[in-house]
């Protein structure tokens, strides 16, 4: 590998490379339930800090080892929920569109807006509301976009034109409960050729999309159960290679391996009372932007 002078250059290296492999986390120091803002949340409940910062360091340490590069930006007290960084943003190449949270976590977004800036990132704020990568998840060329809960549709169109979707390449999937209330917990990009999902989560016309990838693009659709999507299964960050996923989903993981992935199952107990896993805690940054001909 070429030797590698600064993050520019990495952004460069990692651009045909497997998916996900520079991803940004921010750390679990000031994680509490302050509101109630999804159906896992519940300020009676608070999470073991010491517990949900081990659960964070161990999610870290296997991106490292599974040779994923990761940024870090520093938690602020005032936001609570600020480990889950998906939720920041959308990034595709060299533009960044801002994730437009509930009000309870507005604070957040200056602190990701500067981080982008400063990292270079051509950054636009959403007109409408919207759940960053949360609801919009990279699958090779395509883009499957969440709505219905916190995700305004329009943002679709948005997110088509700023980061260079034509219409066609931009998959609006609509989760149907507020258990998935991003889809995130409802689809799980394991890689380009490969959509893991839970059929309950999404209304018919986005179950039929999906089906469509199947039919006319070969995308391999792996079902996951009520019970497995309940524990977190769906919300896993995979490279292509390795997964790295919520432990407590054995039929979906033996499913990743029999299709020849390495997965790795983690414990999010505590990161799991705030509503969010593995894939929540990691904003992806080097989705490659569309190569023009």
């Amino acid at each position: 590998m070429p030797a590698i002078r600064d993050v520019s250059d990495i952004r460069v290296l990692t651009i045909g490379a497997a998916m996900n492999s520079e991803i940004l986390v921010c750390d679990a120091a000031y994680f509490r339930i302050e509101y109630e803002i999804n159906p896992y949340m519940d300020t009676g409940l608070q999470p073991d800090v010491r517990a949900a910062i081990a659960e964070h360091e161990a999610i870290v340490r296997a991106h490292r080892a599974a040779g994923r590069y990761v940024r870090h930006i520093p938690a602020a007290w005032e936001c609570p929920d600020m480990v889950y960084t998906a939720n920041a943003a959308v990034v595709r190449g060299s533009r960044a569109v801002l994730g437009a949270p509930p009000p309870e976590r507005k604070s957040e977004v200056p602190y990701f807006r500067d981080w982008l800036e400063a990292d270079g990132f051509e950054v636009l704020e959403a007109p409408y509301p919207f759940s960053g990568q949360g609801d919009a998840l990279a699958c090779g060329e395509l883009l499957l976009a969440g709505y219905g809960q916190r995700t305004d549709r329009r943002m679709h169109a948005v997110l088509g034109e700023y980061l260079d979707y034509d219409a066609d390449q931009v998959v609006a999937l609509r989760t149907v409960s507020a258990q998935s209330y991003d889809l995130d917990l409802a689809v799980a990009v394991v890689a380009a050729d490969t959509i893991a999902y839970h059929p309950h989560a999404l209304d018919e016309p986005s179950r039929q999309r999906l089906q469509g990838l199947h039919r006319h693009r070969g995308v391999d659709l792996v079902e996951v159960s009520t019970a497995e999507a309940a524990r977190f299964a769906l919300n896993l960050v995979s490279d292509g290679t390795t997964v790295t996923m919520t432990a407590g989903a054995p039929r979906l993981a033996a499913d990743l391996r029999a299709r020849g992935f390495t997965v790795v199952e983690l414990d999010t107990t505590e990161l799991r009372k705030g509503g969010g896993g593995v894939r929540c805690t990691a904003l992806t940054l080097d989705t490659p932007a569309r190569r023009h001909r």
